[in-house]
């Protein structure tokens, strides 16, 4: 019906880095070898900017962020957090703790306080770009269970090495 028209049909697909890695694969080679994929770094680059904005727009107008928020509690949500959502989220709890204590402007303390201890490790990288256990199992052919172990550097440096070459080797982000 399309080309009848005179018209081309597109398709957008949207998702995480591990679609980019599946449309690879041999089982979706079809698909895989006509499509084009655009890597959005999304707002890797301005996360502080990001948070001033957001600080900014939930506040009147004639309110100073930092008021809200120390500078260094703004450099450390933005160095350590990845996402909008994540940032949204732990600025939420932050508030919400300085108001428990009673802290006016919430300090790089209280974001400390706040922020997971594992939010940098592997398994954390992973799961924001789409690899739970099962998945990453999958694509390097082993059990559950090694992946686990090998998140949790429970595995000989052999073996660990072994898993990180065979991921690198099908595309996934280390």
């Amino acid at each position: 019906m399309v080309q009848d028209c005179g018209g081309t049909l597109s398709v957008v697909l949207a998702g995480y880095p591990k679609l980019k890695n599946d449309l690879r694969r041999f089982a979706l080679e079809e698909i895989g070898s006509r499509t084009t994929v655009f890597d959005l770094d999304g707002i890797a680059a301005s996360k502080r900017n990001f948070i001033e904005w957001l600080l900014q727009k939930c506040t009147k107008s004639e309110t100073d962020i930092h008021s809200i928020l120390t500078e260094e509690a703004i450099d450390l949500l933005a160095e350590r957090l990845f996402t909008p959502l994540q940032i949204e989220h732990h600025l939420t709890l932050a508030l919400e703790e300085a108001y428990l204590i009673g802290e006016t402007p919430a300090s790089e303390s209280v974001i400390e306080s706040i922020l997971a201890k594992d939010i940098d490790d592997l398994e954390s990288k992973l799961t924001r770009h789409g690899y739970n256990v099962k998945t990453l199992a999958e694509a390097v052919n082993v059990q559950p269970k090694v992946i686990r172990s090998f998140l949790r550097k429970k595995l000989s440096p052999g073996q660990s090495q072994e898993i990180k070459m065979e991921m690198l080797a099908v595309g996934i982000p280390l």
